[in-house]
């Protein structure tokens, strides 16, 4: 080669080497000023069509299943040509891209045989060209062009398609994963207004009644829970109350709740008996759920006056009665769960408070909190720690209790609602 001959192929190069930098740059330039995935993805395919001098390209991205290790597509397009990537070439190329992580480069796509797998009417290119996007080592999707207008793939184009390829990578992860940050913040504003409003569902603090001290709180387990206390006033100064345990946590469980609340109050000011306020709940509860939803629920009416309590449980945790030097009563369910079935018979009863008489109503989210050898705090411990402080006000009895319970859970995080009720009797 003389010496006019290597000059021009060095300056064939360095005109090479400048195109590139331009293309480079104008790719750079772009998507560096771009928030969002799609803007992001569309100005790459668009720079790549332009300058690569092809008819199409797309971005395919791959996300991780939140199930294992697992890839779903989501794919992202610029169409100049009017024809879409084939299902099935699509998929072909997702194998093989996450099989050999590497540039794929084709110019007869029909005599290919990485292709024989597509169907004649599946051959709508005759050449492509295909780069991974691989960020810190992981492979996010991969960028391919199809078609090119003049002439065929070359190793120039599959270097600079893997340089454009190399870059853009990173700045789709940072967008992506700064969209996922939004959303995250997002999500986060509406479970805290979603728990604000939950808490206002719930009385501020129990009535004050002359004769009896009252006691309620509910810890959910996440930002909102399924648990649901109420006091409701009735006529002839009686008053309602009631606990109950919806299946499940979190907001499903939340949204649950509050339709049982406003289910509830609406029989309790219509029906002065227990058991029929409770029954036409479940038939209300059974049509307005799904059958796998239900509640436990037990509703009681104090009358002051008197101190007598009626009332129902359906299915829930059987509340406990402490009577000076006797045994713990344990008020057992007089009907089913709510929510199983359409009809379901429940029976009202009763329960007289004498002075001293103490009425424990609580959620399985205290007697089922496990250590760290997953053992439960149980019904026993329970019954023991409220005998032995009987005596002491509801207010100091229940955060007894509390503690007592995170002190057993100790670093282990709190897997169900909790919720606590105290009725005793001066």
């Amino acid at each position: 080669m003389s010496n006019v001959e290597k000059l021009q192929a060095e300056n064939r190069q360095l005109q090479l080497a400048i195109n590139e930098l331009k293309i480079l740059n104008d790719v750079a330039t772009t998507i560096s000023s771009v928030q969002s995935v799609d803007e992001i993805i569309n100005q790459i395919v668009m720079k790549c069509i332009k300058h690569m001098g092809v008819e199409e390209g797309t971005v395919n991205l791959l996300e991780r299943s939140t199930e294992g290790e697992n890839f779903h597509t989501m794919v992202r397009h610029r169409d100049t040509s009017g024809v879409k990537v084939p299902f099935r070439m699509d998929t072909g190329l997702k194998g093989w891209m996450l099989k050999n992580r590497t540039s794929f480069l084709s110019n007869d796509i029909r005599n290919d045989d990485r292709f024989q797998f597509l169907s004649d009417d599946e051959y709508p290119f005759e050449s492509i060209l295909c780069v991974p996007l691989i960020v810190k080592g992981e492979m996010i999707g991969y960028l391919a062009v199809f078609n090119k207008r003049k002439g065929v793939f070359t190793d120039e184009d599959r270097r600079l398609l893997s340089i454009i390829g190399s870059q853009s990578a990173q700045i789709i992860e940072n967008a992506r994963l700064l969209e996922e940050e939004k959303r995250l913040i997002s999500l986060q504003e509406e479970l805290s207004m979603a728990s604000e409003i939950q808490r206002k569902l719930l009385p501020d603090q129990p009535p004050e009644i002359p004769g009896y001290q009252l006691f309620a709180t509910n810890i959910p387990a996440k930002s909102v829970g399924g648990d649901y206390y109420d006091f409701v006033p009735l006529s002839d100064d009686r008053l309602a109350f009631c606990l109950g345990d919806i299946t499940g946590k979190g907001m499903p469980a939340a949204m649950l709740m509050s339709n049982l609340q406003a289910t509830f109050r609406s029989q309790v000011l219509v029906n002065d008996d227990c058991a029929i306020c409770i029954r036409r709940t479940n038939k209300l509860l059974y049509r307005s759920t799904e059958s796998t939803k239900f509640a436990t629920m037990i509703y009681g009416a104090l009358d002051p006056k008197t101190g007598q309590i009626k009332y129902t449980n359906g299915g829930h945790d059987c509340p406990i009665l402490f009577k000076k030097n006797q045994d713990p009563i344990e008020l057992e369910s007089t009907g089913l769960i709510l929510g199983i079935f359409e009809e379901s018979e429940y029976t009202q009863e009763s329960i007289q408070l004498e002075s001293g008489d103490l009425l424990l109503i609580f959620s399985d989210g205290i007697t089922e909190a496990m250590d760290s050898d997953l053992e439960m705090y149980g019904t026993n411990r329970l019954l023991e720690l409220v005998q032995t402080h009987a005596d002491k006000p509801v207010s100091e009895i229940g955060s007894i209790i509390l503690q007592s319970v995170r002190e057993h859970a100790g670093s282990n995080t709190q897997s169900d609602d909790i919720t606590l009720m105290l009725i005793k009797k001066d």
